[in-house]
């Protein structure tokens, strides 16, 4: 077997373990139906590598125009990809980045981290809970409960959500050995991740049609009909949400 056949292995056998969390799937869908259904809000977050799940739902062909990212740049990668690293441990952090976002109980706030241990993330999650608003959180739960937390409480991401669902990754995410390194390759987070929350996502749009209610969708611009349909909803809510 290639190396790149073990890797698919790894990402199915991970994709069949995650999507076995069925209740919390349906869990997570149900919450997020019932936000838009009272017109919340569908806030997404993630620091480090895990930005890319935040970016993953926003702004994007099929998916809900209801979503607000939460993307600082000294948490992401582009600006300081070592610098973030430092900030995402830093506590108090959360509550000046939040600070400009008035998060309600009729909202529900998707926050990613594979490690689970760092403060700003721990934060963000239990200042969104304060608030009223339905934690999610996707994790990896061999990893998090493998290390201590870096926040002064002892507590974890996945100790302060209403609900997390297991990535099922590695400890450390990299899941393939090769002879000749001591560091595994491959990382699996991103994938594992981008499809849980895409089920949650195709999920909540079923059930809303359920319940007799149109969900507004992004359609890709890259279509004949989708460019005007993406004018129609940027032009209702560029003034509600900053990076549109």
């Amino acid at each position: 077997m290639e190396v790149f056949e073990k890797y698919f292995q790894s990402i199915s056998d991970k994709l069949n373990a995650a999507f076995g969390q069925k209740s919390k799937i349906q869990t997570a869908s149900n919450w997020v139906a019932k936000a838009l259904e009272a017109e919340g809000w569908i806030y997404t977050t993630g620091t480090g590598h895990s930005h890319l799940l935040a970016e993953e739902i926003f702004y994007r062909a099929g998916g809900f125009a209801r979503v607000i990212p939460i993307l600082d740049p000294a948490l992401m990668l582009h600006e300081n990809a070592s610098k973030s690293t430092e900030v995402e441990r830093l506590e108090g952090y959360a509550a000046n980045l939040l600070s400009p976002y008035i998060i309600t109980e009729s909202d529900v706030f998707i926050i990613y981290s594979n490690s689970g241990r760092n403060s700003v993330s721990i934060e963000m999650a239990q200042i969104a809970k304060s608030a009223g608003a339905k934690v999610i959180a996707i994790t990896n739960l061999s990893h998090t409960t493998s290390v201590d937390s870096r926040h002064s409480s002892g507590l974890k991401l996945y100790e302060v959500c209403d609900l997390y669902l297991d990535n099922f990754g590695e400890i450390g995410d990299a899941s393939i050995e090769l002879n000749g390194l001591t560091t595994k390759v491959g990382a699996t987070s991103t994938v594992i991740g981008a499809a849980l929350l895409q089920a949650i996502m195709v999920q909540s749009v079923q059930n809303l049609l359920d319940r007799g209610i149109k969900p507004e969708l992004f359609s890709s611009s890259n279509t004949e009909d989708g460019e005007e349909l993406k004018r129609i909803l940027i032009e209702k809510y560029q003034a509600l949400v900053k990076s549109i």
